[in-house]
């Protein structure tokens, strides 16, 4: 009989799941953290969220993985993970910043990627990590590499998905233009592409938990150009030239 030896991180996850349910991921000291990321913050509140508590629960959670575009882990990625949105409010309560985080999982474990982000556009401001064991952990939190995510929104990872198939060297693909960190190593290469999947991952949900779905008309728009493009004879359905249909995926749905 084969025995099944489970290394000591898997067995400790494996027994968080199972006593406590799903794994979320909140700040671990929010009021000095917040503090930091908005100096002008007078307070802030935490909200709970989970897909599996809210209305087409099961359609938003089969949303994320099609959106992502991979599958969901099976112990960060569950239906029932819960999630905590922070609401930073300034002088006369106005709301001056939203923070959320989630898990993804790396080369060295999980990796917890936090965005914050503009309350009405929904732009990353700062995105940061709280936890991340990789071979490559300094070169990913470089600030200069960070940095590039600053003013991105999900309809620009939306886009990408178009531009990089039909136009990879589209000026307008901004998400493109995210350069590796400097000196990457190619055993640091999963847990690059996880931060990437973790910032796109955070702001489908934060689309969900607090932005309406305003993102939604972007990725239709793209998805539909995409399946023209990959039709039989695709390049002569699209009737315009490249920049043209480009330039619809820029456009704002009414």
């Amino acid at each position: 009989m084969k025995k099944i030896v489970l290394c000591p991180l898997c067995a400790l996850l494996l027994l968080a799941q199972s006593v406590w349910g799903a794994i979320g991921c909140t700040l671990s000291n929010p009021g000095t953290d917040l503090k930091i990321l908005f100096p002008s913050m007078e307070t802030f509140t935490e909200t709970a969220r989970d897909l599996s508590k809210m209305k087409d629960g099961e359609k938003l959670y089969k949303n994320l993985k099609d959106r992502l575009g991979s599958d969901l882990d099976s112990v960060f990625e569950t239906y029932d993970t819960p999630y905590t949105v922070y609401t930073v409010y300034g002088k006369n309560k106005e709301v001056i910043g939203i923070v959320h985080g989630v898990n993804v999982p790396g080369k060295g474990g999980v990796i917890q990627v936090f965005l914050a982000t503009d309350p009405k556009s929904g732009e990353i401001k700062r995105a940061f990590f709280q936890r991340i064991a990789s071979p490559a952990a300094k070169q990913l939190k470089n600030k200069d590499f960070l940095a590039q995510f600053t003013n991105l929104t999900l309809p620009d990872f939306y886009k990408h998905d178009y531009y990089k198939a039909a136009e990879p060297k589209a000026e307008k693909d901004k998400v493109a233009k995210v350069q590796e960190p400097a000196n990457l190593e190619e055993k640091g290469r999963p847990d690059y592409e996880a931060t990437l999947r973790g910032i796109r991952k955070n702001l489908i949900l934060l689309d969900v938990f607090v932005y309406e779905l305003k993102s939604e008309p972007f990725y239709e728009r793209a998805q539909a150009e995409l399946a023209k493009l990959k039709a039989p004879g695709g390049a002569s359905k699209i009737d315009t030239p490249k920049t043209k249909t480009g330039a619809r995926l820029e456009e704002k749905k009414e």
